[in-house]
């Protein structure tokens, strides 16, 4: 039997294959943020069959200054979570396991979107957008992680399998991570057990409201690619310590280069990092990255520099791809 339909168990998550959906951002929320008809047609057109073992909806910001663009959707009001398990039973009556991912965009937004100076670890320019944010003070980042923790609630209320927590792609978590951005010289800055404590403090946070037994996953933005950046070394030592807190599942990206791997066109561009975490960890990794040939993913699989495949781009483009890997493998 090919890898790719081998089965998994993550905790209390049953995978009916490795193959799943990543987060991508569709801006076809309401206004507000809530679910709309356009998200739950298009989670609908994706899920159609259950070819995924696992979708990772969208990431949806945990409060209104962390709202990284127009028409994202939105975790941050209780009103919205009757929209929120719309979206899950879509996702569920078509046979696969749905987790959303949880968000703060730092200063990767922009006045224009929040409407006031976004907040960053320290005053340093994105690079995404020259903008220079307000550094957070350390009441901030206490109600930050209580908006990650009342986030990951109503995910669980909503009645998904999971939350995945975003510190990749130089968003907030991941501009505490990195030392390109990250110069404060509290406890939050400096080495990197302290530019990792906001991440420990929110998982700790997490699980204190949706129990031990609900999945957690984290996306981790493993390298910068760029000198005084996060390295993959630093990475490992990461994933050792969400391991310890108590995460489920690891899915490996990029950092401030966000989905792309400098210099590298090859599918699943991002497996050297995979390769590197899965020799320091027991939980599963999942690899993504320019993965458009089931051929490629089984071999990936194969060679063990990943768990799980996580396929976009191709799915973006075409609704069909699922099935037709599947079937293509059976």
């Amino acid at each position: 039997m090919a890898h790719l339909l081998d089965t998994l168990q993550a905790g209390s998550l049953t995978l009916h294959n490795r193959l799943i959906m990543p987060p991508m951002a569709t801006a076809k929320s309401e206004a507000d943020g809530g679910v709309s008809k356009a998200v739950l047609d298009y989670y609908q057109e994706k899920s159609k069959g259950g070819y995924f073992s696992l979708i990772i909806v969208e990431h949806s910001f945990v409060s209104p200054e962390g709202k990284a663009s127009k028409n994202q959707l939105c975790v941050a009001n209780d009103h919205l979570v009757e929209g929120l398990r719309s979206l899950a039973q879509v996702i569920h009556s078509n046979g696969s396991k749905a987790v959303m991912q949880i968000n703060h965009a730092g200063s990767a937004t922009t006045q224009e979107v929040i409407g006031e100076i976004p907040v960053a670890p320290s005053p340093v320019p994105h690079p995404w957008n020259g903008n220079i944010p307000k550094e957070l003070s350390k009441q901030e980042i206490t109600d930050i992680v209580q908006a990650f923790q009342d986030a990951a609630r109503r995910v669980k209320e909503a009645g998904f399998d999971g939350v995945e927590i975003h510190s990749a792609h130089g968003y907030l978590l991941n501009q505490f991570f990195s030392p390109l951005s990250n110069k404060r010289t509290d406890e939050y800055g400096g080495t990197i057990h302290n530019r990792l404590r906001l991440h420990l403090q929110i998982i700790e946070a997490v699980k204190a409201v949706v129990g031990n037994d609900f999945p957690l996953l984290l996306r981790l933005g493993s390298c910068d690619y760029q000198e005084g950046g996060i390295t993959i070394e630093d990475s490992q030592i990461a994933a050792k310590e969400f391991e310890k807190a108590g995460i489920t599942i690891l899915d490996i990206s990029g950092s401030f280069l966000g989905y792309k791997s400098p210099g590298s066109s090859e599918q699943g561009y991002f497996s050297p990092l995979t390769e590197a975490i899965k020799k320091v960890v027991s939980i599963p990794v999942i690899l993504t990255g320019g993965i458009n040939e089931p051929q490629a993913a089984e071999k990936l699989l194969a060679a063990e520099k990943a768990d799980l495949i996580g396929v976009g781009r191709a799915v973006l483009q075409d609704s069909q791809w699922a099935k037709q890997a599947i079937e293509t493998l059976r």
